[in-house]
């Protein structure tokens, strides 16, 4: 008699090759400014640091720079890529579109399930707000939207998002450390919690808005200064 197979037990998450973690490691060390932009990122060094071959370097430095976070000079190799106003502006603009059209198309759904998840995102995203460090607090975040886009169904929306990902969470290391800010980014997105809980498609857009339009104001004034800064340097 042969005997019923057992069920294999399912892969939640997949575990990280080593090229993964070096990803990781490089990305969170150019979005806290372990390296700043316009820094040359040397091979030899980072292989020492990091306990990987060139190989393993040279293909996160590509990967990176398919990111947005590295540049290619010519005659000069990869450096960390710089960050222009104009540029952020772009990846604002596109993440108002984006994220208020998710947030319309989920306060237009009632799922319990999903408003359990989503909730959870939000406080999984305040426990990190006290954080030294912005890797857990950047994750969380991008937890937050992810939960937002695939209730709403906009899964090419969210690929977009992700290939953005890199320089939008440099853009928010930039803007979570402003003091001066009219209103705190966690207020924001409460604000799009409690909108799109509330089944009100027209509060959830506005709230999106409103944290757009206040992280960009922020973000504009530090890079103009630090452009400015730069101008004056050279």
């Amino acid at each position: 008699m042969v005997s019923a197979k057992s069920v294999l037990k399912k892969i939640d998450k997949a575990p990280q090759t080593l090229r993964d973690i070096v990803q990781d490691r490089m990305r969170n060390a150019i979005i806290e400014g372990h390296f700043v932009p316009g820094e040359r990122l040397v091979e030899r060094p980072l292989c020492d640091q990091l306990g990987v071959s060139r190989t393993v370097v040279r293909e996160t430095i590509r990967f990176l720079e398919a990111e947005g976070l590295v540049e290619i000079i010519p005659n000069r190799g990869p450096i960390v890529a710089t960050f222009n106003w104009n540029q952020a502006k772009q990846i604002y603009d596109i993440r108002r579109q984006l994220e208020g059209a998710a947030a319309v198309a989920c306060a237009d759904k009632d799922d319990a399930e999903f408003a359990d998840q989503l909730s959870t995102a939000l406080r999984t995203l305040k426990a990190t707000m006290d954080d030294t460090a912005w890797t857990d607090l950047l994750q969380a975040s991008t937890q937050f939207y992810e939960a937002i886009f695939l209730q709403a169904g906009h899964t090419i929306a969210w690929d977009i998002v992700q290939r953005l990902n890199g320089r939008i969470s440099r853009l928010r290391a930039l803007t979570l450390s402003a003091k001066d800010r009219e209103r705190a980014g966690i207020d924001h997105m409460t604000a799009i919690h409690d909108a799109i809980l509330s089944k009100n498609p027209d509060a959830a857009r506005n709230a999106v808005n409103a944290h757009i339009a206040d992280a960009s104001q922020v973000a504009q004034r530090v890079l103009s200064d630090e452009e400015k800064k730069d101008a004056t340097d050279a």
